[in-house]
């Protein structure tokens, strides 16, 4: 069965690679509403709108293929992951990204150098899928609350979870092969906040809490 599943998420990376462009959402971003997320549904597609947001906003300031990037927002957390030319753009694209409407905090992961290859971006595409994978199946980590995305065959992990979750989730990450590093960008909850959202969920799906 765990195979299976690995095989579904492999499928899916792979056909997100004709979609790589210099300004992208992060690999990690599908777009679709998540019921076992525990972002409210007002959140999750405001965090896509931010997504679309930044991708615009650096677009309109910096000087096309300055740089190559991907964009991932969590409760309104927007990571920054990818390659600049310049120290100044690797400035200037914080600076864009924290002005968006309603992105909360800018997490600058841009590195300063060549721009990486196609053949890198498509490791990092099928790492992904390896990554998210992990998470499916290791046991602790209820599905659905933790993002991975992976750039530079770094692994940056976003979500609302407690404290033993996030090891758990940073554990299984590192223990996919490929993987260089791992990096954990949680939203850090009680476990009491884990039951007031279930129960807010089941109360009702649209009203969870942001």
């Amino acid at each position: 069965m765990k195979r299976a599943i690995v095989w579904v998420f492999l499928a899916a990376a792979i056909s997100t690679l004709d979609g790589c462009v210099v300004l992208g959402v992060g690999a990690a971003a599908g777009g679709a509403v998540v019921a076992t997320d525990r972002r409210s549904v007002g959140i999750q597609l405001e965090d896509q709108r931010i997504e679309s947001r930044v991708k615009k906003a650096l677009s309109d300031n910096v000087p096309e293929g300055a740089m190559q990037l991907d964009v991932t927002s969590y409760n309104r957390k927007v990571l920054l992951a990818g390659e600049v030319k310049t120290a100044e753009q690797r400035a200037l694209a914080e600076q864009v990204a924290s002005k968006v409407e309603n992105a909360r905090e800018v997490v600058n992961e841009l590195v300063v150098g060549d721009r990486a290859t196609l053949g890198d971006r498509t490791d990092d595409t099928l790492l992904a899928g390896k990554v998210r994978a992990a998470l499916l199946g290791a046991e602790g980590l209820p599905t659905g609350v933790v993002e991975a995305t992976v750039n530079r065959s770094v692994v940056y992990l976003l979500g609302k979870v407690t404290p033993a979750e996030g090891e758990i989730a940073a554990k299984a990450a590192s223990r996919v092969s490929g993987v260089r590093r791992v990096v954990k960008l949680f939203d850090l909850i009680t476990d009491q906040e884990v039951q007031a959202i279930k129960k807010s969920q089941q109360e009702s799906p649209n009203a969870a809490k942001p």
